[in-house]
């Protein structure tokens, strides 16, 4: 099948999601690199007007299509009163605020992120001892809740990767109900999904029964100057997953100059860790730049950690099965 056919596919999808809330479509941006600038019209050609600094959130106030360059992402959004920015730069986001939840189950309930970003602290006593900075669409288990002096809740986090623990400010966080990661098409067999991973196109493919039913633009793994990263072609198996990860210190997807909490969706192929995975620190798809893993969009790396198999029962931190879903790289 060739990619000129793909952009059906992404109606396609789109038709599967209608009932998607409209408070869950990103309505702002928030600044992912260090600095960014601001040009007059959607093109680096056009006049310079400003520069925003990381972290700044502003209004998305319409996407549209640049110029030829860079040639494999040309989405730029035009960020309030600003100006237009390239996309790649700026993290679509939702400001979403949360019913507090006092009672959390024994086992934790899974988490995620639903503010641009929010201060985890070491203790709600000690609100200036900043843990992390925590991005949204980022996911962590909750383990339970306390009150701070001035009866504002705090979700205590536990934290895979240290084991520490911190504290986020309950209304910054959305509790997954059982519902809402349930798995996609699980009446089709398991040898009847196929994943295909077009490292060239830099494209992600699922098929039922030989029917294209999703798409998604991705950032394969790439050539550093640390070392040779590229994700490697060949035939895996999903096999085993996490909702949560915090990948650091020499993972796949975090070399030894990163520290990366609360990876969404990890759905790996490799047992040493590379995998589909959602991403916060960059929104630049469709060309290499990760560690080895497949980089998506937080929202497309739930669908493929949902569609794929082994299904994973809810409140599992980690699962694996022999078998999984068959994923082609080439």
């Amino acid at each position: 099948m060739g990619l000129m056919v793909l952009p059906n596919l992404d109606h396609h999808f789109i038709a599967r999601n209608q009932s998607i809330p409209s408070e869950l479509i990103p309505s702002h941006g928030r600044v992912i690199s260090s600095t960014v600038d601001v040009y007059q019209s959607p093109t680096t050609a056009s006049k310079l007007i400003s520069t925003l600094w990381q972290d700044h959130v502003h209004p998305i106030n319409s996407v549209t299509v640049g110029d030829e360059e860079p040639a494999y992402n040309r989405i730029w959004y035009e960020m309030g009163n600003e100006g237009f920015v390239h996309s790649g730069a700026i993290q679509p986001v939702c400001i979403r605020t949360n019913p507090e939840v006092e009672e959390i189950i024994s086992s934790g309930r899974l988490g995620e992120v639903t503010v641009p970003f929010t201060n985890a602290v070491w203790h709600p006593k000690s609100l200036h001892l900043v843990t992390y900075r925590l991005y949204y669409g980022t996911v962590f288990w909750v383990k339970s809740a306390v009150r701070d002096n001035n009866q504002k809740l705090w979700y205590k986090i536990a934290d895979d990767k240290w084991k520490i623990h911190y504290y986020v400010e309950a209304t910054h966080m959305h509790l997954f109900e059982p519902e809402e990661i349930t798995p996609i098409s699980p009446e089709i067999p398991t040898d009847q999904k196929l994943i295909e991973v077009r490292l060239q196109e830099q494209a992600v493919i699922a098929y039922e029964k030989g029917v294209p039913v999703f798409f998604a633009k991705t950032a394969t793994g790439a050539r550093f100057i640390d070392g040779d990263y590229r994700t490697q072609p060949g035939i895996y198996i999903t096999n085993r997953k996490r909702p949560s990860r915090h990948m650091a210190a020499g993972d796949p997807a975090a070399p030894n100059s990163y520290d990366l909490p609360g990876i969404p969706w990890v759905t790996y192929l490799t047992e040493s860790g590379v995998s589909f995975h959602g991403t916060y620190w960059h929104n630049d798809y469709g060309k290499p730049r990760s560690h080895g893993c497949i980089n998506l969009i937080p929202s497309d790396a739930q669908w493929i950690y949902r569609w794929s198999s082994p299904s994973v029962p809810f409140g599992e931190e980690t699962f694996m099965e022999k078998t999984g879903t068959r994923v082609d790289i080439f």
